[in-house]
C-alpha cells in the first residue's frame, strides 16, 4: 500500500492510498472547495434519564446536500479555479476531514446549561471509495476492496493513538432511503471521544460472555452458524457472511473474520483479502436480488481503544438494509425506537433463501 498525506488550505488533512506509487499535480497541497477554516466545535450534552451522551453540531444545516452531478465534491478536480475535495492523480481510495463534523474541530469551552456538558472532541473523515462516481462499493474489484481494508486499519491505527478517541468506527450509508447526502461511493469514519452505547452494549455481553466461555462470543455463533449452513452466503477459508438467526432488519448481513481479530490493525493479508470477497459477495447479492442499487447502512464494529487487550472483540460489519418487502420500506417504528425492542416480520432463513438463491460470479 502507498500512501501520501497533504493538507488543505482550510487546515484539513487528506490521506490518498494507493496500490502503486501515487502522482498528483501537487504532492504538498491538497485542494479545497473551501479557503478558510470552518471554525467548527460540537459539543455534547448529557441525557439524564438515558445515561448518554448526545453530540450537537447546528452548523451541520448548510452541509452539501444532493448537489448535481457536475458540483459534486467529491469528484477530482479538473479546474483550480473550481477545486473539489480531491485531487486528479493515479490515486485508488481517499481519506479527509470531514467539513461538517459531528465530532472534533475547533475544541472551544462547551455552554453551561442545566445539564452536564462537554467538547465533541473526537474526529469525523470522509473515506472516498473510488474516483468513479458511478461505481459502488460492490462493483470494485477485489484488490481494490482489499486496499480499502488496509485504509481502514491505518484510520484505526492512527485515530486510536489520539488522547480524545476512545472508539474508532467505519461505515457507510448507500442510498437517499437511509439518508445519503452525496451519491459518489463514500463512507465515512466516526472517532468518539466516549465508546458509544450500542458498541458499548456489544463489549459489555462480549467480555462477559469470554471471562465465563474462554471463547468469544460472535466467534460461537459463526462456529454454529457454519455447522448449520441455512443461512450462510459466504463461506470462505478466513472469512464468513451470513444472515444471523437473531436479524433485526430484513435482509441483515453480518461479515466478519472467521477467526477473531480485535480491530482491522490485526488483520492477516489473508484474512483481509477473503474478507474482501465475502464483502464483494453480500453486495452483488443484494444488487442482484432486486436488480437495481441496494440501499443499506454498513457498520464495521471493533475493539475500543483503550490500549488494552481484547480477545474478546471481534471484527465484523453489520448490515441494516431499510427494506421489509419488495413494496414497503421498513423503518423504526413505536416498539423499536420506545421500548428498543425489535419486532420482526420476516423470518432470517427466508431472507437468506432469497439472497442464497441470487448467483454471483466474482472472477
Amino acid at each position: 500500500m502507498h500512501v501520501l498525506d497533504l493538507v488543505k488550505p482550510d487546515g484539513r488533512s487528506l490521506t490518498l492510498y494507493a496500490r502503486h506509487p501515487i502522482t498528483t499535480p501537487d504532492p504538498h497541497r491538497a485542494p479545497s472547495p473551501f479557503a478558510t477554516p470552518l471554525g467548527a466545535s460540537p459539543h455534547l450534552r448529557w441525557h439524564p434519564l438515558r445515561g448518554e451522551w448526545v453530540t450537537y453540531a447546528a452548523y451541520r444545516q448548510s452541509r452539501t446536500f444532493l448537489p448535481p452531478p457536475e458540483y459534486n465534491p467529491l469528484l477530482v478536480t479538473t479546474d483550480p479555479a473550481h477545486p473539489t475535495e480531491l485531487p486528479s492523480g493515479n490515486w485508488d481510495v481517499a481519506v479527509f476531514d470531514n467539513r461538517f463534523p459531528s465530532l472534533g474541530g475547533v475544541s472551544e469551552p462547551p455552554p453551561e446549561l442545566i445539564v452536564p456538558t462537554a467538547p465533541g472532541a473526537g474526529a469525523c473523515e470522509v473515506v472516498v471509495f473510488t474516483q468513479d462516481a458511478n461505481s459502488s462499493l460492490g462493483a470494485l474489484p477485489i484488490p481494490h476492496i482489499d486496499l480499502l481494508l488496509q485504509a481502514l486499519a491505518d484510520r484505526t491505527e492512527r485515530l486510536s493513538a489520539r488522547v480524545d478517541v476512545q472508539y474508532v468506527l467505519p461505515f457507510e450509508n448507500r442510498g437517499a432511503e437511509v439518508g445519503v447526502t452525496l451519491h459518489h461511493p463514500h463512507g465515512q469514519i466516526y472517532a468518539y471521544p466516549i465508546v458509544p452505547p450500542v458498541p458499548a452494549r456489544m463489549q459489555e455481553v462480549a467480555a462477559k460472555y469470554f471471562a465465563e466461555k474462554k471463547s468469544g462470543v460472535l466467534q460461537d455463533l459463526i462456529d454454529r452458524e457454519l455447522r448449520d449452513r441455512v443461512r450462510i452466503l459466504y463461506a470462505g477459508s478466513h472469512a464468513v457472511a451470513f444472515v444471523p438467526v437473531c436479524a433485526r432488519y430484513p435482509y441483515e448481513v453480518w461479515v466478519a473474520p472467521v477467526q477473531p481479530v480485535a480491530d482491522f490493525t490485526q488483520l492477516s493479508g489473508a484474512q483481509r483479502s477473503d474478507l474482501a470477497r465475502a464483502l464483494k459477495t453480500v453486495l452483488l447479492k443484494y444488487d442482484g436480488l432486486w436488480q437495481r442499487s441496494f440501499p443499506y447502512l454498513m457498520a464495521w464494529y471493533q475493539s475500543p481503544c483503550d490500549g488494552q487487550p481484547h480477545p474478546e472483540s471481534h471484527l465484523h460489519a453489520q448490515f441494516y438494509p431499510p427494506y421489509r418487502t419488495r413494496e414497503r420500506l421498513k423503518f423504526l417504528a413505536g416498539t423499536e425506537l420506545a421500548a428498543g425492542f425489535f419486532a420482526m416480520d420476516a423470518l432470517p432463513e427466508d431472507k437468506a433463501r432469497e439472497l442464497q438463491q441470487v448467483e454471483v460470479v466474482i472472477e
